[in-house]
This record gives C-alpha cells, sequence and structure tokens, in this order.
C-alpha cells in the first residue's frame, strides 16, 4: 500500500495548512471589501477612548517641559487668588458692618420692639395695584371691607414665629426640625452673622439669639465655621476659592428634663448567678435640630473619615454656607416663601436647557446618521 504522507516531498500537513492559510486569506480580503463591515470596524475605533493624558504622552520632551512650566505658573495664579478671596473676605466684613443697622432695626420689627411708621411698612404690591384700577366703586368696597376686617383682626406684637415660619418653609432646615425642637424655634428672635477679625484665620459665627424660655439658659448659641483660602500643597490645582474645613458649636445649658437632644430609655438586665432582673435607665442620642451646635469634627490628625461621617460633615457645611449666603440677608423673602419660589424657577430653568440641549444633540446625531449611516 502506497504511503500517501508526502508528495513530491512535501508532507501533506503542510500542502493542506497552505491551502488553508489561502483560503483564509481570501476570505478576509473579501470582508474588508465589504463597506458594511469596514464602518463597523471605524465605529469602533472610533469608540476607543483617548483620553488627554494618553495624548501628553506622545508629546517629545521638549514640550512635556514647557507644560510643567505652565503648571508652575498655574499653581501661582492659585495662590494670587487666594489672596484675592483674602481681600473679598475683608470686603464682606466692612459691608456686614453697612447691612447691621438694617439688620438691628429688622430685629426691632420682627420682635415688636418698635413699630415701623406708615412710610417704612408702605409696600404697593401687584394685588394692590390691580384693585387701584378696578375702578372707584370697587374701591370704595374694598376699603370699607379692610377697615371692618381691621376692626375685628387681633394686633399681635412684631411678627410672631417670624424665624421658625422660615425653618418650616425651607426644606433644607425643616429636615432637621423634630416636633419637640418646634416649641424651643418659636422662641428664636434673630440669627446674626459675624465675620472673623482682621488679621485672624479665615471664619464666620452664626449667632442663634433667644428669648427667656423654658428650655435652657443660654441667650445666644453659635455656632463657628472655620475657612481656609490657601491652594493644597498636595493638589494645588483643585483651589476653587475659600472653603469651609471645620466647625465648633457650643454648650447648651439644658434645663433640667428638657434637653431634647437625648433620650432616656428603660433596659432589663438579668444577673447570671442569682437569676435575678433589674432595670436600668441610660440616656442615648436624640436626633434634633439642637444636634447642630454639637457638630462632627474634621479629622486634623491626617486620618480620613468614613463615608458617611465624609457626607455628614459636608451637609453641616452646606447648611452654615446657606446661612450665611442666603437665609440671614434675605429672611423676610423666605418667610415670604418669594426666595423659595425664584429658587425653585431657577433650579426648573437650569432643568429645562439641559432637556433642550439633549433635544438638539439627539435631532444631531439623528442628522449624523442620515449622512454617514453605520451598522
Amino acid at each position: 500500500m502506497a504511503d500517501n504522507s508526502f508528495s513530491d516531498g512535501v508532507p501533506s500537513d503542510s500542502v493542506e495548512a497552505a491551502k488553508n492559510a489561502s483560503n483564509t486569506e481570501k476570505l478576509t480580503d473579501q470582508v474588508m471589501q465589504n463597506p458594511r463591515v469596514l464602518a463597523a470596524l471605524q465605529e469602533r475605533l472610533d469608540n476607543v477612548p483617548h483620553t488627554p493624558s494618553s495624548y501628553i504622552e506622545t508629546l517629545p520632551k521638549a514640550v512635556k517641559r514647557r507644560i510643567n512650566a505652565l503648571k508652575q505658573l498655574q499653581v501661582r495664579c492659585a495662590h494670587i487668588e487666594a489672596k484675592f478671596y483674602e481681600e473679598v473676605h475683608d470686603l464682606e466684613r466692612k459691608y456686614a458692618a453697612l447691612y447691621q443697622p438694617l439688620f438691628d432695626k429688622r430685629r426691632e420689627f420682627i420682635s415688636g420692639d418698635v413699630e415701623p411708621t406708615d412710610a417704612e411698612s408702605e409696600w404697593h404690591s401687584e394685588s394692590e395695584e390691580e384693585e387701584r384700577l378696578a375702578g372707584d366703586v370697587k374701591n370704595k368696597v374694598v376699603i370699607t371691607e379692610k377697615e371692618a376686617a381691621t376692626a375685628e383682626e387681633p394686633n399681635p406684637k412684631g411678627i410672631p414665629e417670624f424665624w421658625f415660619t422660615i425653618f418650616r418653609n425651607v426644606d433644607m432646615l425643616s429636615e432637621l426640625v423634630q416636633e419637640y425642637d418646634e416649641p424651643i424655634l418659636k422662641h428664636l428672635q434673630d440669627i446674626k452673622v459675624k465675620f472673623s477679625d482682621p488679621g485672624q484665620p479665615m471664619s464666620f459665627v452664626l449667632e442663634f439669639h433667644f428669648e427667656p424660655n423654658d428650655y435652657f439658659t443660654n441667650s445666644v448659641l453659635t455656632k463657628t465655621y472655620k475657612m481656609k483660602s490657601e491652594p493644597d500643597k498636595a493638589d494645588p490645582f483643585s483651589f476653587e476659592g475659600p472653603e469651609i474645613v471645620d466647625c465648633d458649636g457650643c454648650t447648651i445649658d439644658w434645663k433640667k428634663g428638657k434637653n431634647v437632644t437625648v433620650k432616656t430609655i428603660k433596659k432589663k438586665q438579668k444577673h447570671k448567678g442569682r437569676g435575678t432582673v433589674r432595670t436600668i435607665t441610660k440616656q442615648v442620642p436624640n436626633e434634633s435640630f439642637f444636634n447642630f451646635f454639637n457638630p462632627l469634627k474634621a479629622s486634623g490628625d491626617g486620618e480620613s473619615l468614613d463615608e458617611d461621617s465624609e457626607f455628614t460633615l459636608a451637609s453641616d457645611f452646606e447648611i452654615g454656607h446657606f446661612f450665611r449666603e442666603r437665609i440671614v440677608p434675605r429672611a423676610v423673602l423666605y418667610f415670604t416663601g418669594e426666595a423659595i419660589e425664584d429658587d425653585d424657577n431657577f433650579e426648573e430653568g437650569e432643568e429645562g436647557e439641559e432637556e433642550e440641549l439633549e433635544g438638539d444633540e439627539e435631532g444631531e446625531d439623528e442628522e449624523d446618521a442620515d449622512i454617514n449611516p453605520k451598522v
């Protein structure tokens, strides 16, 4: 029987392999000539991420050297920006002194210590303007009704529950307030912002002024927010202006049995040897707005906080900033709800722009698809 493993001195396996390779090459050529396949491959290549860092790595050393020089300039810019914000803080302090007489008068009107004059209390709203234009007959009826209503209306002192109403109106604050906090907050008379003195580390203090009450003896509760306006040595490019880095509260001198930040629980304990049972009482932390004055401390020993603590601290900083920038300067508008409506409208406007932008982008994609169909 003849041996077919060799043909003209070439092993049959090698011949078969050569034929397969030739067939594969022909098949590859045919596939690569298919425009749909080429389009699919091009799409995959287009989707390969090209990051800025990967581009920088391809640059010549001389160019990288110049980029490093630009980074040094950027660090110097960050330090100049820090000085700018320090001067802004000085300017805030200057203008705070100009605002304060107006805020003092606001407190007098709220507390009822001073009654505003007719000129001070004059304010023409849109509804009043519409009434004026409605005609003399209607005005006479309205005036008569107002006079009758005024004669029957009670005349409380000042503006009752002014600051407490703001707490209820603002979601960020109302979420912190428990039912048992409400009677205490009704005694809140004023909130002030005090900036750090010249030459002192940058900070601000929130002062909560209370009238005498049955809950604590303090007339003022304070919260100090410490700030930093300098680039981080480890990450100077992250600098975006002053930031709150820590805060300190104050000790609340609660009257006996009135501390709402703790609650008393009873727990039964069984003696291991005798089997007797006794009931003990202990105090545990309780949710309350007044925990605001006993804040979590930022870690100062180089150890990082856990995720929950980081979130709690960031929320605390956000609330402090909101009191300083929005609540205190525009208190009456948060009392009436006008500032809240403005905030809501601004947020809705932003969302609308994003949705419209997304729609435009989708339209552009469709047009591109018509011009350059993809597999």
